[in-house]
């Protein structure tokens, strides 16, 4: 087997076990090599399966290469190496080592061509994030972390089942169109959403995100999500039930941004937000509005990394992002300060930025498809997270004086914030270096009159409204508090609900031991009776239902200790 025949992949993962090995220039050296040497190994892949090896009777594709994973795979391999530049400041190994195997596990997703390799890089992408998240300092990460490794799990789990359910029913794994029809399609559709943050499932992401240390977090705000944007386009393109999941991806997360004090939070739900243009693109299903969901998937990348490495430059010097603790920082950061607003404005869809060539593909195909509530809810959502957007650079560095001097951030986050800065510009002034890599054939014009006015009244008024507010003070101030989500459900009612059940069963412990004491003898002669040849402790089980009941209790499990996190 040749290295062309090989998972890009492997050259984070395998370099992410030396990292601990090294120190000081060496270790930084070798951190920027490693994704360097993986653009390399990407430069000279073919289109075709390749890697392919037989398991239990299986077909598995390790290195599927064709326009889908090319595209996302370029993406994941410059985030890995800006996302690695950033960290060089950072003395112990541990983020280093688990950001690249995460980073190379997800583009071994992306690359895999049957779901028992994509289902193994998508719990090995779980299982090195945590580590991320982990690295933030204090209890709270701690249990963030244990929250979002059970979530993350929980979707593995049902990927794996309803892979099985696949293979029972067609006798093949092999990761192509699924849709909802196909055996197994709902569970793994699910355990995409989950990932994917679909509205209820979605917790985990505001939760664990702005635990995170400030490495941790550039990390995060890479891969994740959009490994499942990735699953999603390839697995469920065309699903009409996407597209009201994408709007309420898009809606929702607008209140809970702008009452956000904390700016990596604000950030976590604007990553939602974004999250459902690229699913409304997916659910539409035309080549159109899958290229935009790439696109956007590209830009969105780079930009919100942008913005997370802005905010973490801040913690960094500053040791707080609470928008009421922070104000003027534009005096110590001024370089920082100019590229978060490269990265709001990005996000913001202004011309000439990268936001607004990949987002105005999503609008363009849900208006010429005929979608106009999908199109009526995604304009209204981009026009009311403008607020949330431009809130970050304005709380942080502009809104008031808060009297915190610092130094400017050190040289390697700069260098890494510019790399994207530069590459936000360059996409929106030239998009179709961008356009070329996408899957499919590109004659979209984002620059015509008529585009380029419609977003900028949509800014323009926003803009107006926003400055309006704060000129007037009746926007909404930043305040010391904590939201909770839809998760206050079993992270509140559920551990309280839990407690009563558990004085319950104490005080009826008496009855219950003695109607166990009294059936014990029965009991022992059933499982007798069962343990011969034919019993049913015995005999054979369908691998099939084995696994359902081993997935069941282990949910359960998770669920119960979930609960008291």
């Amino acid at each position: 087997m040749t290295i062309a025949e090989l998972t890009p992949g492997l050259t984070l993962i395998l370099g992410s076990l030396l990292v601990p090995l090294l120190r000081g220039r060496v270790r930084s050296i070798f951190l920027i090599s490693l994704p360097v040497l993986g653009l390399a190994h990407l430069s000279i892949l073919f289109p075709g399966e390749h890697g392919v090896v037989s398991f239990l009777g299986q077909r598995l594709v390790t290195l599927r290469v064709d326009g889908w994973s090319m595209v996302f795979s370029w993406i994941f391999m410059v985030a890995a190496l800006i996302s690695s530049i950033y960290s060089l400041h950072v003395r112990t190994p541990l983020q280093a080592t688990g950001g690249m195997a995460y980073a190379g596990s997800a583009i071994g997703a992306v690359f895999a061509g049957d779901l028992m390799t994509l289902f193994l890089c998508w719990e090995l992408t779980a299982v090195t994030s945590v580590l991320l998240v982990w690295a933030g300092s204090g209890k709270n990460a701690y249990r963030a972390g244990m929250r979002y490794l059970i979530v993350q799990i929980a979707s593995g789990m049902l990927l794996f089942f309803g892979a099985l359910i696949q293979l029972n029913g067609t006798g093949s794994l092999a990761f192509g169109h699924i849709g909802l029809s196909a055996p197994g399609g709902w569970l793994i559709f699910i355990a995409f959403g989950i990932k994917c943050a679909f509205p209820l499932l979605h917790t985990w992401l505001p939760d664990a995100y702005p635990e995170a240390s400030e490495v941790g977090a550039v990390f995060l705000s890479a891969f994740t999500t959009k490994l499942a944007v990735y699953a999603l386009a390839r697995g469920f393109a065309g699903t009409d039930l996407l597209i009201p999941i994408g709007v309420a991806m898009a809606m929702f997360p607008i209140f809970f941004a702008v009452i956000e004090n904390d700016l990596r939070r604000v950030l976590a739900y604007s990553l939602n937000n974004q999250l459902g243009f690229m699913v409304v693109g997916i659910g539409i299903g035309t080549e159109m509005a899958l290229n935009g969901t790439a696109a956007h998937a590209v830009t969105h990348i780079l930009y919100k990394s942008l913005l997370f490495m802005s905010m973490g430059a801040v913690l960094f010097r500053v040791g707080t992002v609470k928008g009421s603790e922070l104000g003027g920082l534009y005096k110590s950061m001024p370089v920082t300060t100019v590229f978060c607003i490269i990265g709001a404005a990005s996000i913001s869809g202004f011309p000439l930025f990268c936001g607004f060539v990949s987002k105005s593909m999503i609008m363009s195909a849900a208006g010429q498809g005929g979608y106009v509530l999908a199109w009526g809810g995604l304009m209204f959502a981009a026009a009311c997270m403008f607020h949330p957007d431009i809130r970050v650079p304005f709380s942080a560095f502009f809104a008031k004086d808060s009297g915190k001097r610092c130094e400017e951030a050190p040289i390697n986050m700069l260098v890494a914030m510019g790399i994207s800065a530069i590459l936000c510009v360059g996409i929106g002034v030239a998009p179709a270096y961008l356009y070329a890599l996408l899957p499919y054939s590109v004659t979209y014009q984002p620059y015509s009159a008529s585009h380029v006015l419609a977003q900028l009244q949509l800014l323009m008024f926003s803009a107006l409204v926003f400055a309006v507010l704060v000129r007037n003070r009746a926007y909404l101030p930043d305040l010391r508090a904590i939201n909770l989500d839809v998760d206050w459900l079993w992270r509140r009612l559920g551990a309280g609900m839990s407690g009563v059940a558990l004085i319950v069963w104490r005080s009826a412990a008496g009855s219950v031991g003695d109607v166990l004491s009294a059936n014990f003898n029965s009991a022992a002669s059933l499982i007798t009776r069962h343990r011969l040849p034919d019993g049913l402790l015995i005999r054979s089980w369908p691998t099939g239902s084995m696994s359902l009941w081993v997935m069941l209790m282990l949910f359960g499990y998770l669920l119960l200790y979930y609960v008291g996190v």
